[in-house]
């Protein structure tokens, strides 16, 4: 399953990715934030952490550096924002 995911998100970032400008606020983009989450937490948490990172993609948000954390949670990784 988790393959199947990290499929489509390639597909995504190589298809459709590059038909529109760059506007993600945060780095990594939401999809390598996706695939990462995939990989480290597997489908079903790394499915919840990525929709969660879109679902926060907003003009209302600062964004910047957001890695993915080491630990599930559906919250932005705390640890960078007291690096501001």
């Amino acid at each position: 399953m988790k393959r199947v995911l990290v499929w489509f998100v390639r597909g995504y970032q190589r298809v459709i990715s590059p038909l529109f400008p760059p506007s993600c606020r945060y780095y990594p983009t939401c999809s390598s934030y996706m695939v990462t989450a995939l990989q480290k937490h597997g489908a079903i948490k790394g499915l919840l952490m990525g929709t969660a990172r879109i679902l926060r993609c907003n003009p209302f948000v600062p964004g910047g550096y957001d890695p993915v954390p080491d630990y599930f949670t559906l919250k932005r990784n705390r640890q960078t924002q007291s690096a501001k």
